[in-house]
């Protein structure tokens, strides 16, 4: 072979021999008789010719192939023998380990509490159950197609998020002085050969709506049911927001003689403020709900804190099964035919915005989607609050309430 190797070059070679990738890093794939493959690289230490066993394909790729040999080639330039240095790493750390302590110094740079939380538990959910125990130095590719396969057609949005999530602890791992190998969570040049793209085979779900027709019914019977979570339901219909922004909703974020809740940016989606109009009806309900001491929360569990992610979720599910139960009519979405669930309430009112000729922008705000162009957005500084005021109160009326 005249040039540099080539995937296809590797994957076919037979004729046994030593074939330099011509790269100047001194690796070569070396062909047995018996017809197996290995990397070998070659580096001069101190004057001493020195050899470098790399792993073998297809477990190990030319790409990461050509990675390590790059790693070696520096610490062979900074004076130092590669070989040795992995025989001297530091002792062994689980990979359940590195997670806690990566986690120790970089969970404070994550936004918000949920975030946080949802970063440790995908690892903990899929990862650590497989490679938990093993030691950061001794996982391949191999082992990341056992933890990534599972999941990565089924759950592709997840998988893809777990990846990137397992690389950055490796990397950790492999700057900390734990691990020399190349990362084998890399995408490109690496899994990027083995596994799809998530984009090809990501089956996008919307979330399920209740259909437009529908909702002042499914008003009427949200109305009929009790507790905590189903009045920070309603809340959630009347002003078409978000679960998590309900459920993390303070007493000091409501300017009630402006008739407004201004949600802090921290704990919004997008990272910036912003302020929702109050209907007659949702100031109503505000004024009956009890208030704890101690607790600014607006609405609470049985127990004081937080109302759980799942909260608003299984008021909907409740009433669904009691649809059935009694053969009443179930709010179903009307694409995909499945129930119904809080966040599609949101498309519920953009379906009813559209319906009734709002412009899309004053709609689009009362969501808090990003809308239209970085330039546009600089020029359009008002969020159109007072424009936001009689559409809201207009959605109230047809929910009925």
């Amino acid at each position: 072979m005249n040039g540099k190797l080539t995937a296809t070059f590797v994957k076919n070679i037979k004729q046994p021999g030593s074939y330099s990738d011509k790269t100047g890093t001194g690796l070569r794939l070396r062909v047995k008789p018996d017809g197996r493959k290995n990397w070998i690289q070659r580096f001069t230490i101190n004057g001493k010719l020195r050899e470098a066993g790399l792993g073998a394909p297809p477990v190990v790729t030319l790409a990461m192939a050509r990675e390590q040999a790059l790693l070696n080639k520096r610490m062979a330039y900074e004076g130092k023998d590669p070989i040795e240095e992995r025989r001297n790493r530091k002792p062994g750390l689980t990979f359940a380990e590195a997670i806690e302590r990566y986690l120790a110094h970089k969970l404070a740079e994550f936004r918000n509490e949920k975030h946080r939380k949802q970063w440790r538990a995908t690892l903990d959910s899929y990862a650590t159950p497989i490679i938990g125990a093993r030691d950061v130095e001794t996982l391949t590719l191999n082992d990341m197609l056992a933890v990534l396969q599972p999941i990565w057609t089924t759950k592709t949005e997840t998988a893809s998020r777990l990846r990137q999530r397992i690389e950055a602890v490796l990397s950790w791992a492999a700057v900390a002085g734990y691990r020399i190998e190349a990362n084998p969570a890399r995408w490109k040049g690496n899994l990027s050969e083995v596994l799809p793209k998530p984009s090809k085979v990501a089956t996008k779900h919307h979330q399920a709506a209740v259909n437009l027709s529908d909702a002042p019914a499914f008003w009427q019977r949200l109305c009929g049911m009790d507790g905590m979570s189903a009045l920070a339901l309603r809340f959630l219909c009347l002003t078409a927001a978000r679960s998590g922004e309900v459920r993390g909703m303070r007493w000091d974020e409501l300017d009630l003689d402006k008739r407004l809740w201004i949600i802090p940016a921290e704990r919004m989606k997008a990272g910036r403020e912003h302020r929702v109009t109050l209907s007659d009806p949702a100031l109503g309900l505000l004024e009956t709900l009890p208030r704890l001491l101690k607790n600014d929360l607006v609405f609470f569990s049985p127990k004081g804190g937080p109302l759980s992610d799942m909260a608003l979720s299984s008021v909907m599910r409740r009433m669904d099964e009691a649809a059935l139960k009694a053969g009443a009519p179930r709010f179903l979405d009307p694409q995909s035919g499945r129930p119904a669930v809080p966040h599609g309430l949101r498309s519920t009112f953009r379906d009813w915005a559209a319906e009734q000729g709002y412009d899309h922008i004053i709609a689009e705000l009362a969501l808090a989607h990003h809308v239209g162009s970085t330039v546009e957005r600089a020029y359009r500084r008002s969020d159109l609050v007072e424009r936001r005021r009689d559409m809201m109160a207009n959605w109230a009326t047809f929910l009925g309430a």
